[in-house]
């Protein structure tokens, strides 16, 4: 009688592994912190940072135990777009200074949405047509660079000049096209 009790306890206690107890899949609790969790992870992927943020925040007061770590990870990439996302500048050059930062600190696709902002808010803006072309130039995108120097060019003759010693543009130097865009008179 003993050992068939011994053996009832056991059976109804989950399996430990090295590492420590395994969480039943059934246990509803779990369930349901799971689903918090991705339903807050959904609304960070459809850029509602916000919410997501919120959602994260009411996880981990309710104690998301194993999830903890991942969770504070979410709530900071959260705030940070949110603050991304409030940038707010006093003049244009400090616009393009910020997408300029972007662009040096390797934020490719930040930068370029900061350079059509510009380009919306201002479509005579040479220098968001400059920086797009630094850009496409830094990515390997060749035709692109030629097409947004172009235009800058063509708003701002003084680009050209600019172009010709700027370094962002090295890989370009061997394009005859590009060539030909600096130096039209040769």
């Amino acid at each position: 009688m003993a050992q068939t009790a011994k053996t009832a306890t056991a059976s109804k206690r989950p399996p430990r592994t090295l590492a420590g107890a395994v969480s039943p899949a059934d246990d509803p609790a779990r369930a349901q912190v799971l689903a918090s969790y991705e339903a807050a992870i959904r609304l960070m992927q459809e850029g509602k940072f916000d919410k997501a943020r919120a959602a994260f925040e009411k996880l981990l007061a309710s104690g998301a135990g194993d999830l903890a770590d991942r969770i504070r990870m979410y709530i900071n990439a959260c705030t940070a777009q949110l603050s991304r996302a409030k940038a707010t500048f006093s003049n244009h050059e400090e616009h393009y200074d910020y997408a300029v930062s972007l662009l040096n600190d390797g934020h490719y696709e930040d930068a370029r949405e900061q350079f059509q902002l510009i380009l919306k808010q201002n479509e005579n803006a040479d220098y968001a047509f400059y920086g797009l072309a630094v850009l496409a130039s830094m990515t390997g995108d060749s035709h692109t660079c030629l097409e947004h120097l172009t235009e800058a060019i063509r708003r701002n003759p003084r680009n050209r000049i600019q172009a010709r010693s700027d370094s962002d543009f090295q890989d370009m130097a061997d394009d005859p096209r590009f060539t030909e865009l600096l130096y039209p008179e040769v």
